[in-house]
């Protein structure tokens, strides 16, 4: 069976929508392991009860990003993972890291991409008058959420949203659409050629595919 590992640095929300779709047969594949740069850090806790083991590697440890990474990565290769899925993970990889995993790296971020790269995109969405707001799936590269797209879906934002009300509209997004996502790579339909985003030997155009 595939593999998966599963990088956080929080709460592990959307590492929860992973667990369960394993655990529903939804994505044919297993977590084999949960990292963490942060000890303390919730999700790793939901690993631990679902019996998945978790490993932290803490930054501080470490003269720089790179050596960092070059750690990380070794630890990560001694689980074999078909996929690297980052569900929250709060660092910048660097370009050793992405390009040692090139094409099996995926990652989600809180905005309709390529609006709002980096952080704090709800608050921006918000101040800024807009209509909509959403979640983005792409595979990774040197840029930061600047890789390929392959799935975006947005949500409305209300005259009265707060920043709460709108992170947990987006999240609901999320926990809907990354596991489709995974499981549409565990079974060998999704694949990063050439930096653009394929599914089912097709390539798809730069927003992705079509929300579902």
């Amino acid at each position: 069976m595939k593999t998966i590992v599963v990088l956080i640095s929080g709460s592990g929300s959307n590492l929860q929508a992973l667990i369960d779709a394993c655990d529903n047969e939804q994505i044919n594949g297993t977590i084999s392991a949960v990292f963490s740069n942060v000890p303390e850090a919730y999700g790793l806790v939901r690993a631990q009860q679902s019996g998945i083991v978790t490993e932290v590697v803490e930054p501080k440890y470490f003269n720089s990003r790179t050596d960092y990474d070059l750690a990380l990565a070794d630890t990560i290769d001694r689980y074999k993972p078909d996929l690297i899925v980052l569900a929250g993970y709060m660092r910048i990889l660097s370009p050793i890291f992405v390009n040692r995993y090139a094409g099996k790296l995926l990652n989600i971020h809180p905005s309709l991409l390529p609006k709002y790269p980096g952080l704090h995109t709800h608050s921006q969405a918000l101040s800024n008058g807009d209509k909509q707001h959403g979640t983005t799936i792409h595979f990774v590269t040197e840029e930061l959420d600047g890789g390929p797209i392959i799935l975006q879906a947005a949500v409305p934002i209300l005259a009265q949203d707060s920043e709460a009300e709108l992170i947990k509209r987006v999240q609901i997004e999320e926990h809907r659409i990354y596991p489709l996502v995974v499981s549409w790579f565990m079974d060998g339909r999704l694949a990063m050629r050439e930096g653009k985003v394929w599914m089912d030997n097709q390539p798809l155009p730069p927003h992705g595919y079509a929300d579902v």
